[in-house]
């Protein structure tokens, strides 16, 4: 494909943006990576699951509670997402590469696939943000319309009611349907995958095959199909909404914009600009949010510095907000989730006229 350009200065916002963060960690002698809070929160986070998993299909609870376990176990399915996956992916969870490896394989074993997901989010959806025809991320057609360049359809009239049903599905069709979709085709969306070696095929099917044995034949077998089918239901469907509520307040809201290159295939904006104007925060001083979400309500100092752990993200973006200051650029914010998730229902609606 003809990717679009970033423009460029030699003295770039940017540039002087990375100063600032490198001096940040040189004075305070940090590394960028994860450290014993986040080991710590991994290992609660694993462990959670992996008992409560077992409680469900090994020991048959009550059927309120079960229910109440499946929806705690989806929460749990995102937030190993979020907190270990994501990091790892990006290679900020650990110093070694093999640890941010193991952290990153945590998707495959959750049912996804860590080679398509690195792709999709890590090159595309982190080099053209909010870019249509490229970043996947805003593409659920026909379903939705998140930007006013795609089509339009008549059930988008609708969309700011049945959005939340609509996420919902996030999760289950990721594991049954997108990823052996982007397999088979060889790409994502309009972009091609590169060359997938033998080890690749190798573990999308092993870990497709192993997490089809985990959460589809143990449960059957010991609880029956209808148990399993409405337990996984409101555990997927759980899973898939908190999985795209999360990214959708950083990037669909009011005031994010959809860029688009000029005549000449060029983006307005030099790149840490361009992520500015299409990436927001959200509840950043809520702890509890901030836990759960591994700091992605922190989307813009991610997107800025994506090879950067979460765990120091309320630390840079006092110097990120200084620096936009400084240069005269919009840092978008939403204080509270709730305001955030407002405007994301007005973004819909405003999308919702043709």
């Amino acid at each position: 494909m003809n990717f679009p350009k970033f423009s460029g200065h030699a003295q770039s916002f940017h540039t002087e943006l990375k100063k600032r963060i490198n001096d940040y960690f040189k004075e305070a002698g940090k590394a960028y990576t994860g450290n014993f809070q986040l080991y710590f929160k991994a290992i609660i986070l694993v462990f959670a699951y992996v008992a409560l998993y077992t409680h469900l299909v090994f020991f048959t609870p009550d059927t309120w509670l079960a229910l109440v376990e499946c929806v705690v176990l989806g929460g749990l399915t995102a937030a190993i997402g979020f907190n270990i996956m994501h990091d790892g992916m990006h290679g900020s969870f650990s110093r070694y590469k093999w640890v941010n490896y193991m952290a990153g394989l945590s998707l495959n074993f959750l049912g996804a696939n860590n080679f398509m997901w690195k792709t999709k989010h890590n090159i595309i959806h982190h080099t053209y943000t909010n870019i249509e025809g490229l970043d996947d991320d805003i593409e659920a057609k026909p379903l939705l319309r998140l930007c006013d360049t795609q089509k339009y359809y008549k059930i988008h009239r609708f969309q700011h009611w049945y959005f939340w049903a609509a996420y919902s599905l996030l999760y289950i069709w990721w594991v049954f349907v997108t990823d052996y979709k982007k397999y088979f085709l060889k790409r994502i969306g309009e972009v091609p995958l590169k060359p997938m070696h033998t080890g690749d095929h190798i573990s999308f099917w092993g870990f497709k095959l192993l997490h089809a044995f985990i959460f589809v034949v143990i449960p059957i077998w010991k609880l029956g199909f209808l148990p399993w089918m409405i337990g996984f239901l409101v555990f997927g469907l759980f899973a898939g909404f908190v999985l795209s509520i999360v990214f959708q307040l950083a990037h669909t809201v009011e005031h994010t914009q959809f860029p688009h290159a000029d005549g000449h295939n060029r983006m307005e904006d030099e790149w840490a600009i361009h992520q500015l104007k299409t990436t927001a925060n959200f509840a950043t001083n809520n702890k509890i949010i901030s836990w759960l979400v591994g700091g992605l309500n922190f989307q813009v100092e991610h997107h800025l510095f994506p090879r950067i752990s979460h765990v120091h993200y309320p630390a840079i973006s006092k110097i990120i907000k200084k620096a936009c200051a400084d240069f005269g650029i919009t840092y978008i914010e939403y204080p509270k989730m709730r305001l955030a998730l407002v405007s994301h229902v007005h973004h819909l609606k405003n999308l919702s006229r043709k």
